[in-house]
C-alpha cells in the first residue's frame, strides 16, 4: 500500500523546518566518542539510576571521599619523599636535629615538614584522611550487618568490604613505617618479630622482606612501593568493583510505603544525588583539612631518627593496630620447644592467628548466616536491628571483643593515668575478652526482644497523647491515639515466624546440629501482630480519636466520657 507524501506535514510549524546546524566543537566530540564507546547509553542510565535518601548510606561515601582525599594528598607527598635508607647527615631547617645522622627517608620528610609550602598540611591531612577511611569502612560494615544489606544478593560485595577494610589496615601500617623515625621504626622492628615467629618459616619472610638481617637497607623502599603502588591499585580495583555491584544489585533502602523488594523510591543521580555528592565530597575534605591544620599527628621531628637502642615510653600504634597489640600484651608467655626450636604462642597467636581468624569470621557472616537460618531470598528491603535479634547481639559480641583487645592495646597508659596496677588490668582484660561478648550478646539479644514487644504495643495501642484519663474507679490511664501510616508501615514489614527452609532432621529423627542453631537463631522472637489484631486495634483507637478530637481545645468537667463505652473522666496533665 502506497503513502500519499503530498499530505504529510514538513514541519511542525507554519514554516519549513530548519536543516540541522553544525555542531559544536564539544558536541562534535562527544558524538565521535559515543559513536565508539557507546557512552552516551550509559551515562543516560547513570543518571537516570534513582538513590534512596537516608542519613545512614553517607557512612560509605565517607570512606569514599577520604580515600579520594588520600590519592590527592598521596601523589604530592610522593613526589618529595625519598624512599631510602642511605644514612645522610641532617643539615635542614630544623635547628634541634641539625648535624644528626639519620636516613634519606627521614630528612625528606623533615624536608616535606618545614621546607616545602604546605608540606606538613598536607602531611597532616593525608594521615588523618588514612584514619577516617578506616574507621568510615569500619563504621559503613557495622551499619550493613546491623540492617541486613549483607544478606544475597550483596555477599559478593561484603566480601569486598571485608578485603577492601583488611587492605586499608595494610596500607596504614605500611605509610605511617616509611618516615623512618624512632616510632616508626620500632613499629617495624616489632613487625619483624611478628614474622620471625611464625613457625618454621618466620625466618625466611623476615629475610626476604628486609633483604638480610633487620634493619637492612631494602624495607623503606619496598614498603614504600607496597604503600604507592601494589595496595592503592587493589584498593581502587575492589572499589570499583564494589560500586559496580552496587549498581547492578540496586540500593537497599529503608521499609516505608510505596517501597518493595522490586522497586527502588528516591531521587535520580542527577542532578538530586550527584549534587549531595559533590557536597559530601567537599565536606570530607574540609573536616580533614581542620583536622590536619588544628590536630598534629605523627610529629617525626620529637622522635628524631630510627635508633635500634632507644625505644619510645608510651609508644602506640595508630589506632587501627591497637587491638593486635592488645592482644599481645595480655596474652600469657606461652612457648613451646620443639627439635631445638622455640615456638612463641605468645607472639603468634595473637598477631598472627587472632586477627586472621578474626577477618575470616567478619568474612563468612553472610554464609554463616544463610546456611544456618535457610534463607536464599533476594533481598533489598533494610532490616531494623531490633527485628534481628540474635544477628544484632552476634556482632556486638565481636564489637565488644574487639574492644577488650583495643582497650589493652593502651593498658601501659591506663595504668599511668588512673594509678592502676597493670598486672591487674592486664588480669581483668584477660577475663574480659572472654566473659564480655557473652554478656554483650546476652544483654543485646534480650534488649532487641523487649524493643520488639513494645513495637508491637505501639502498632496495637499507638502512641502516647499526654492526655490521662481518670475512671469513676479513681485509676488512671492515657489516651492513645495511632502511629503515622509510615511508621506503623516501617515496623510491619518484616518475615512472620521463621524465614527459610526448615534443615531436614537425622534418620533417627532428631535435629541436626544447623536445625539446633536455627532454633536458637530464633528463639524468643517477637511476631509482629496479626491482620485481625491490628484491624481490632484500629477500630478500637479510631473511637478514641474521635473522643479526643470533640473535647480538643477546652478544659472537661469531669463528665464528657460518661455516656461513652469508656466511662471517665480526663483531666490536663497539669493538674
Amino acid at each position: 500500500m502506497s503513502t500519499d507524501t503530498s499530505k504529510v506535514a514538513a514541519s511542525n510549524g507554519t514554516d519549513a523546518a530548519a536543516p540541522a546546524g553544525k555542531p559544536t566543537k564539544a558536541g562534535a566530540a562527544a558524538n565521535w566518542a559515543d559513536e565508539r564507546l557507546g557512552i552516551g547509553g550509559l551515562s543516560k542510565f547513570l543518571s537516570r539510576k534513582i538513590f534512596p535518601d537516608h542519613w545512614s548510606f553517607m557512612l560509605g561515601e565517607i570512606a569514599l571521599w577520604s580515600f579520594v582525599v588520600l590519592l590527592v594528598t598521596g601523589v604530592f607527598l610522593t613526589l618529595w619523599f625519598t624512599p631510602s635508607m642511605a644514612e645522610i647527615t641532617y643539615q635542614g631547617s630544623y635547628a634541634p636535629l641539625r648535624g644528626i645522622d639519620m636516613s634519606e627517608a627521614m630528612a625528606s620528610t623533615l624536608r616535606i615538614s618545614f621546607d616545602v609550602r604546605g608540606g606538613l598540611l598536607l602531611r597532616q591531612v593525608h594521615h588523618w584522611a588514612a584514619m577516617l577511611f578506616i574507621a568510615s569502612m569500619m563504621i559503613h560494615m557495622m551499619r550493613v550487618f546491623f540492617t541486613g544489606a549483607h544478606r544475597k544478593p550483596r555477599e559478593i560485595n561484603w566480601v569486598i568490604g571485608a578485603t577492601l577494610l583488611l587492605l586499608g589496615t595494610l596500607e596504614g601500617f605500611t605509610g605511617y613505617s616509611l618516615p623512618d623515625d624512632l616510632l616508626s621504626g620500632t613499629g617495624i622492628r616489632a613487625a619483624d618479630g611478628f614474622m620471625m615467629a611464625i613457625p618454621i618459616v618466620g625466618t625466611y619472610i623476615s629475610f626476604f622482606l628486609f633483604g638480610g638481617e633487620f634493619p637492612g637497607d631494602d624495607i623503606i623502599p619496598r614498603l614504600f612501593t607496597i604503600h604507592v603502588l601494589l595496595i592503592p591499585a587493589l584498593l581502587l580495583a575492589l572499589i570499583g568493583a564494589h560500586l559496580i555491584l552496587l549498581i547492578y544489585h540496586k540500593h537497599t533502602q529503608w521499609p516505608g510505603p510505596g517501597r518493595t523488594e522490586k522497586n527502588v523510591v528516591g531521587y535520580p543521580m542527577v542532578p538530586n544525588y550527584i549534587s549531595k555528592m559533590t557536597g559530601f565530597f567537599f565536606i570530607t575534605f574540609g573536616v580533614t583539612a581542620l583536622l590536619g591544620a588544628f590536630f598534629s599527628l605523627n610529629p617525626v621531628w620529637k622522635f628524631g631518627p630510627y635508633d635500634p637502642t632507644k625505644v619510645t615510653a608510651g609508644s602506640q600504634p595508630d589506632w587501627y593496630m591497637g587491638w593486635p597489640d592488645g592482644a599481645l600484651r595480655i596474652m600469657p608467655g606461652w612457648e613451646s620447644h620443639f627439635w631445638g626450636s622455640t615456638w612463641s604462642w605468645n607472639i603468634f597467636f595473637p598477631v598472627i592467628v587472632l586477627p586472621m581468624a578474626a577477618w575470616m569470621v567478619v568474612l563468612m557472616l553472610p554464609f554463616i548466616e544463610a546456611w544456618i537460618t535457610g534463607d536464599k531470598r533476594e533481598h533489598h528491603l533494610l532490616q531494623r536491628p531490633r527485628n534481628a535479634p540474635t544477628r544484632t547481639a552476634t556482632f556486638v559480641a565481636l564489637m565488644t571483643f574487639y574492644a577488650g583487645f583495643w582497650a589493652a592495646g593502651g593498658n601501659d597508659i591506663i595504668a599511668i593515668k588512673f594509678d592502676l596496677s597493670i598486672n591487674q588490668i592486664t588480669y581483668f582484660l584477660r577475663a574480659f575478652v572472654f566473659l564480655g561478648p557473652i554478656a554483650a550478646f546476652i544483654i543485646t539479644r534480650r534488649w532487641c526482644i523487649s524493643l520488639q514487644r513494645h513495637d508491637n504495643e505501639k502498632l496495637l495501642h499507638g502512641y502516647e497523647t499526654g492526655t490521662v484519663i481518670r475512671t469513676p474507679e479513681g485509676a488512671y490511664h492515657e489516651k492513645h491515639l495511632p502511629l503515622p501510616e509510615g511508621e506503623a508501615y516501617a515496623m510491619t514489614v518484616r518475615d512472620r515466624g521463621r524465614a527459610g527452609e526448615e534443615p531436614e532432621l537425622k534418620k533417627n529423627g532428631k535435629p541436626t546440629f544447623r536445625a539446633k542453631l536455627r532454633a536458637f537463631y530464633y528463639d524468643h522472637d517477637v511476631d509482629k501482630p496479626t491482620p485481625e489484631e491490628l484491624s481490632e486495634a484500629h477500630h478500637h483507637a479510631e473511637h478514641e480519636a474521635h473522643e479526643l478530637a470533640a473535647h480538643e481545645g477546652h478544659q472537661v468537667d469531669g463528665h464528657d466520657f460518661d455516656d461513652h463505652r469508656h466511662s471517665a473522666i480526663e483531666e490536663p496533665l497539669s493538674r
